[in-house]
This record gives C-alpha cells, sequence and structure tokens, in this order.
C-alpha cells in the first residue's frame, strides 16, 4: 500500500487536511462547512494512525482497528449534527452559527 511512499509526505498531506479542517472549525459560521471542517479533522487521524501503524508495526492491524472505530464515530456524528441542523433550519430558516444564540429565547 505504502511502498514508495516516505511517511513524511503522508504526514505532509495529514497535516495539511488537519489544519484546514482547524481553519474551517475557526473561521467559518455555517453550520454545514463546520461539519464539514470536523470531517476532515477526523480523516486526517484516521492517515495517522493507518500509516503510523504501517511503519512501525507492519504485521499489526491496531492502526487500522482504531480508523475503523473513528469512522463510525464520525457517522454517528455525522448523523446526530445534521438532525440538529435540520431542526435549527426548520425553527430559525438559517443555519447561521450566530442565529443559533437566539434560541435561548
Amino acid at each position: 500500500m505504502l511502498q514508495g511512499i516516505p511517511i513524511t509526505h503522508v504526514l505532509i498531506v495529514s497535516s495539511f487536511m488537519f489544519f484546514t479542517g482547524v481553519c474551517g472549525f475557526i473561521i467559518r459560521r455555517n453550520m454545514i462547512t463546520i461539519l464539514m471542517s470536523i470531517e476532515l479533522i477526523l480523516n486526517a487521524v484516521n492517515i495517522n494512525l493507518v500509516v503510523f501503524n504501517k511503519y512501525l508495526f507492519p504485521d499489526q492491524l491496531q492502526g487500522h482497528f482504531f480508523a475503523l472505530f473513528v469512522v463510525g464515530i464520525a457517522a454517528a456524528e455525522a448523523s446526530v449534527a445534521i438532525a440538529l441542523i435540520i431542526n435549527i433550519y426548520r425553527r430559525l430558516n438559517s443555519i447561521s452559527v450566530d442565529k443559533v444564540n437566539e434560541m435561548k429565547y
């Protein structure tokens, strides 16, 4: 799978994905883009888990199993978040994070 690719190249791509997700989470005000940013962060973590497992312990599969658990958690998180976003849109007719503050009143 990763025979000719150095670990530094994969870690650079994973770091770029992670910090793009963090930047999108901090900067954006739309709930859908925030959810996509969280997914980017989780995918970067999955890449790190698989790559470090491949390079440190090539005969074992713990990194792959942890990555599968993270994918399952991400799927559950996405389904709950989309359900919340749909309910917020029905109530406020907007998915902006700034308008969610109005739900308190």
